[in-house]
């Protein structure tokens, strides 16, 4: 037979978990695919366990053997030929219907439109993999642990352009009320076996009690074969390492409640053992299973109920309506707030309609932004807008911050990249950059429509005033204007640009705005003296300060001098922006409100006329 008509046959038991036993066994190296070219007879005895502990099919050792994980210098094709060699030695050597799947994981990094991989460099490296796997004589294709559909639709669509051999799509679910209300599981389904898979399935996170909903949602959506491969349970870390402790008969009999909703094939994921396996088969040769009739599970849109919207911010109501002014404000080192929270207040009484607060800028160690914004919020009377940098969380401290900040009030976020750490305080530190600024409006947007990253609704829509940034003068001109249109299109709702220093470096602003169809905030920063001229017009990247000002100011007689002259020219600047912008972001040097009053008096006094 071949491998569907034998899950189409009887209910087939795979493997599980390869890179648990090479640990234990003392492969230390990662990822543990390498164990295909420097240890392979350990990997050659992983897969006699499973077989002996009575695995109709086994996963070749490639689940991480990507471009993107292993090592610059090692052939991907050659670790993948080499894994599903070892693997069919492996079944050659004990006969009969037995079965190698060829195991593909996600790449590891995060894929646009979210992340800054590109798709095509997915499907590139997917099409690399199964090559190696269909020269090594595998069976079928495994797509497992994918988390984001829209990774595991370009991978299904790399495999199906190489090869036509059984293919299974298995996603990892996170068991949550909400997803399976809203019907998740049936969704994805439907959509894997559109795109031409032959078996849809899930595995990992959960435990086989927290899957069987899961896996009664995909046998309900789809007449394809379903696999079921949940780990033991939830894990727990000890002497550094992850272990689980559920016992390999518990396991199995839980495991066995798939059969009866109608899963073809089954197995174990992280955390799982031959132990596990041989459990598992041993209740399953030995119980006559009746497989329940297909009824009526949660289905798509039944169970959802309406979903609360949340206002926007005062400022973003008030965006492309009337002139707004942003300023922005240095956080000090430390724990004192009171010279920042006294200047929030001098500038709302001028009319500011929102202070800006930076996140981390330069990689300098400053308190939280969200703690800042939530105190000024609270002691100032003043709404904030927080910047929000991806250098310094992964994908879920990202979510996790952004659903804090909003329960705490805080609704106007401008998403930036951030600083690399190693420029700043401490240059040791580790970058994250699990996405950019236009993966970080993304997920405001998803949140906006009460969705998480992964497709789970978060029980609201969120009101977030997304802001995104833009430099008129960056050295490739296109390429900002490119990332521009894109965070417009993630759902950016209006734009803080660099600081500009004339007429026509704001012209560029204003076109930009009207090119994209977005208010925008044009930045201007008052010059304090020479050496700060200087300093920004030599020493930082995007900004050039004409020349003319550049002497003028250089020509001072000394510092107040100086710094009047760039608050003139500032005021000057800010009036002419008033005229053809939506708002004014002032950036006073070091922070001064009182600098910033200085110029939005002069701009409010024109308004008038």
């Amino acid at each position: 037979m071949t491998l569907l008509e034998a899950v189409r046959d009887r209910v087939l038991i795979a493997d599980g978990a390869n890179g648990t036993l090479l640990g234990q066994y003392g492969y230390q190296h990662q990822p543990y695919d390498l164990a295909n070219l420097d240890a392979p007879e350990l990997v050659l005895r992983v897969h006699r366990e499973y077989l002996a502990a009575g695995s109709d099919v086994i996963e070749t050792n490639t689940y991480q053997a990507n471009r993107f994980r292993l090592p610059e210098q090692v052939s991907v094709r050659a670790v993948n030929r080499r894994g599903a060699e070892i693997a069919r030695q492996a079944v050659s050597e004990v006969g009969g219907e037995r079965f190698v799947l060829g195991a593909i994981g996600p790449s590891g990094k995060t894929v646009e439109p979210f992340g800054q991989l590109s798709k095509e460099e997915v499907f590139a490296s997917i099409t690399e993999q199964v090559l190696g796997l269909i020269e090594g004589g595998v069976d079928g294709i495994i797509l497992e642990t994918y988390s984001a559909m829209h990774e595991l639709e370009v991978a299904i669509r790399a495999v199906r352009a190489v090869t036509d051999l059984p293919l299974i799509a298995s996603k990892a679910y996170i068991e949550d009320g909400e997803a399976l209300a809203e019907g998740l599981p049936i969704r994805c389904a439907r959509e894997m076996a559109v795109l031409g898979v032959d078996i849809v399935g899930a595995n990992c996170v959960v435990g086989p009690q927290r899957m069987l909903d899961i896996i009664r949602q995909l046998v309900e959506a789809t007449d394809l074969p379903v696999l079921a491969m949940p780990t033991p349970g939830l894990p727990q870390l000890v002497k550094g390492q992850v272990t689980y402790d559920i016992q390999p008969e518990y396991f199995a009999k839980a495991t066995m409640r798939f059969v009866e909703e109608g899963a073809r094939l089954l197995g174990g994921c992280c955390g799982t053992s031959p132990a596990h396996i041989a459990a598992l088969r041993q209740l399953l040769d030995n119980t006559k299973v009746k497989v329940r009739p297909r009824g009526e599970v949660v289905r798509e849109g039944q169970a959802k109920k309406p979903v609360p919207v949340t206002e926007p911010s005062e400022f973003g109501q008030k965006l492309g309506k009337e002139f707004v002014i942003a300023v922005e404000l240095d956080v000090p080192r430390g724990l004192s707030l009171k010279k920042l929270t006294e200047g929030a207040m001098a500038l709302k009484a001028v009319g500011v309609d929102t202070i800006n607060i930076s996140d981390g800028a330069r990689a300098r160690l400053r308190m939280s932004p969200a703690a800042v914004s939530t105190i000024l919020q609270r002691d100032a009377g003043v709404e904030v807008t927080m910047h929000f940098a991806c250098r310094d969380r992964n994908l879920l401290a990202v979510q996790s911050d952004l659903l804090g900040a909003h329960a705490l009030g805080i609704r106007n976020i401008l998403a930036v990249t951030g600083d690399p750490a190693n420029i700043g305080d401490y240059p040791s530190a580790t970058s994250v950059f699990d996405i950019d600024s236009i993966g970080l409006c993304r997920i405001l947007k998803r949140f906006n429509d009460g969705i998480d990253l992964a497709g789970y609704s978060i029980g609201v829509k969120c009101g977030f005033t997304i802001a995104c940034a833009f430099n008129p003068l960056a050295f490739d001109a296109a390429e900002e204007m490119d990332r521009l249109a894109r965070k417009v299109e993630a759902g950016a709702q209006v734009v803080y640009t660099q600081p500009v220093f004339d007429e026509a470096q704001a012209e560029i602003c204003f076109e930009a705005g009207k090119r994209f169809g977005v208010p925008m905030l044009v930045g201007v920063l008052p010059l304090k003296s020479a050496r700060h001229a200087e300093f920004m017009h030599h020493e930082v990247p995007g900004i050039v300060i004409p020349d003319a000002l550049r002497k003028r100011i250089a020509e001072a007689a000394d510092d107040d001098v100086a710094l009047n002259i760039g608050i003139e020219e500032a005021q000057r600047l800010s009036q002419f922006i008033r005229a053809s912008a939506e708002g004014l972001y002032l950036m006073p040097p070091f922070g001064s409100a009182v600098i910033a009053q200085r110029v939005i008096e002069a701009v409010a006094t024109s308004a008038t006329r």
